[in-house]
């Protein structure tokens, strides 16, 4: 849908808004085509030739999250002034976080999509895509070719429209304890209330970018991967459609405590002393009063304060009494999720990622290997394991052993193995095994480290170029499943090369340095059957 401004109005605005803009064949155009109205506002994209791409970079989606709306759930962006055309080409801020300063004022998000004219044709499969950052940090803003472009362009079959939105993190994002529960002021896990007011966007606009709203995708990578866990699972979804599949890319689900739990009353009780609230009459009206920098910097040093322990980064999803009320074990064994069809993956060795060096524990030269080093950090990490527990992890995680396309001998390697398991492997494969069709692939090519497959998916990279098989299987069945909801529909390699399997039929895609293949997934099954008994005494 288009707004109708007259010829000589859009001419003046046009020589505004490109002016200082070299005339070059890679200067990106904006016409009346590209105008679209929404019900706050007008808004100009543009499009770049380069990569035969529409886009509209920078659109609001909801009010400044500073003052009152800090940590309450996202308010209604301000309408925009009558007779006003934003131009949506220009970047927005990151909102407050560990890597720079940011700003409250960061509830945007981006849209890109090949061209598309109303006249006669469908609408088309949507993508929204959350950005990775351990839950303390991201953002959605993106240049030009945009982050995902390769999914999207590893074949002309594709025709999907992409969202990539903003959502706060850290404690601007995921504050918690009784207090900010009980106030009519401030709403629990902040940060996936911004997801899903994004995909409330969705419904209510995206048909005026040629997309279709009954047919969304969610998508994240890490982080991103985790929030589709979390939109996945939360109850406060239920029913609403707000997406029909979910796509994650190693989720990164860390602990989950309850929000009035003594770890989370912790964390709240030490961010009022850290920036001078532990005094006030009424703290949570001080927390939304003090400057902003002060509340950066107590979530700074809060970051690290539990790692290689109790739980990574410190922030992330809470269970809420309305929202993400159920943790992801209890939805999983009622396999009560909210997307019919999934494809996750997972990588070989990225729980490596996450762990210490083991040197650090006790001070030993050979602690690599030793098995003191093991014992000291699976306490730290899982505290509340009984000790029939904790042999039962020592017989599935032996110190030699080995599991689908690993093996080990060393303390690191064993322990990035569990860690993996059971923050990132199998969050991964318990939403698939629970949709109606679900989908797994392993990523293994070396170092099959934390995102070390983003190279073939994320950015330009000369890898697509001279290792298209790889290329095209993976990101090609990524592409097939946000297009058609099954990854093998726009299969681009040849007979010769396995299709994804379903893992109900217990098996798994591989992708490895010499190719694809289809292989059995029953010892990830089993330890993360375990995983699952024992998930109360590990917050999942």
């Amino acid at each position: 849908m288009y707004f109708p401004w007259s010829p000589f109005m859009l001419h003046s605005i046009l020589i505004l808004l490109t002016a200082f803009v070299p005339l070059t064949s890679s200067s990106p155009i904006k016409n009346e085509s590209l105008i679209v109205k929404l019900h706050y506002g007008t808004f100009l994209g543009a499009y770049t030739p380069a990569y035969n791409l529409t886009y509209y970079r920078k659109i609001p989606f909801g009010a400044s999250t500073a003052g009152p709306n800090r940590f309450r759930a996202p308010q209604p962006p301000l309408p925009l002034p009558n007779g006003t055309l934003y131009d949506t080409d220009q970047a927005f801020d990151m909102c407050p976080q560990r890597t720079v300063n940011g700003s409250e004022d960061c509830l945007y998000l981006g849209v890109y999509s090949r061209p598309w004219t109303t006249s006669g044709r469908e609408l088309r499969p949507v993508l929204l895509t959350f950005y990775g950052g351990g839950f303390i940090r991201g953002s959605a803003s993106f240049g030009i070719p945009p982050s995902g472009f390769p999914v999207l362009n590893v074949s002309e079959a594709n025709d999907y429209v992409v969202v990539y939105s903003n959502y706060r993190t850290n404690v601007m994002g995921f504050l918690s304890g009784k207090k900010v529960g009980q106030s009519e002021e401030t709403d629990l896990n902040a940060g996936l209330l911004d997801q899903k007011a994004a995909l409330e966007w969705i419904q209510d606009n995206i048909y005026a970018f040629g997309g279709d709203k009954t047919n969304v995708t969610i998508w994240g990578q890490s982080a991103g991967g985790g929030s589709v866990v979390a939109q996945t699972i939360a109850q406060g979804n239920k029913g609403k459609k707000l997406f029909t599949k979910a796509m994650a890319s190693s989720p990164f689900w860390p602990k989950t405590y309850r929000y009035d739990s003594p770890e989370n009353e912790e964390l709240y009780n030490t961010v009022v002393e850290g920036v001078g609230c532990e005094k006030a009459e009424d703290e949570i009206a001080c927390l939304k009063s003090v400057d902003v920098q002060k509340l950066r910097e107590v979530s700074l040093g809060l970051e690290t304060s539990h790692q290689y322990t109790t739980s990574s980064f410190t922030w992330g999803p809470v269970i809420d009494d309305s929202f993400l009320s159920a943790p992801l074990s209890e939805v999983i064994r009622k396999g009560e999720i909210n997307a019919d069809l999934v494809l996750v993956s997972y990588n070989l060795h990225e729980g490596e990622n996450f762990i210490p060096a083991f040197s650090a524990i006790n001070g030993s030269a050979d602690s690599n290997a030793s098995k003191a080093s093991f014992d000291a950090w699976l306490i730290g990490f899982l505290p509340d394991l009984e000790t029939g527990d904790v042999q039962k992890v020592k017989e599935i995680y032996p110190e030699v052993g080995t599991a689908e396309e690993i093996s080990w001998n060393t303390t690191y390697v064993r322990a990035g193995l569990l860690y993996r398991d059971l923050v990132l492997a199998c969050p991964a494969y318990w939403i698939s095994g629970a949709a109606r069709r679900g989908w797994a692939i392993e990523y293994t090519i070396s170092p099959a480290k934390h995102a070390s497959d983003t190279i073939y998916w994320n950015t330009l990279n000369p890898v697509q170029q001279y290792d298209s098989l790889t290329y095209q299987a993976y990101a090609g069945s990524m592409a097939s499943f946000v297009q058609t909801g099954d990854p093998n529909t726009h299969k681009l390699t040849n007979s010769s090369i396995s299709s994804i399997p379903s893992v109900k039929d217990g098996k798994q895609f591989v992708v490895h340095s010499g190719g694809v293949a289809s292989k059995e997934i029953a010892m990830l099954e089993e330890r993360c059957r375990f995983w699952l008994s024992v998930a109360e005494k590990v917050s999942i």
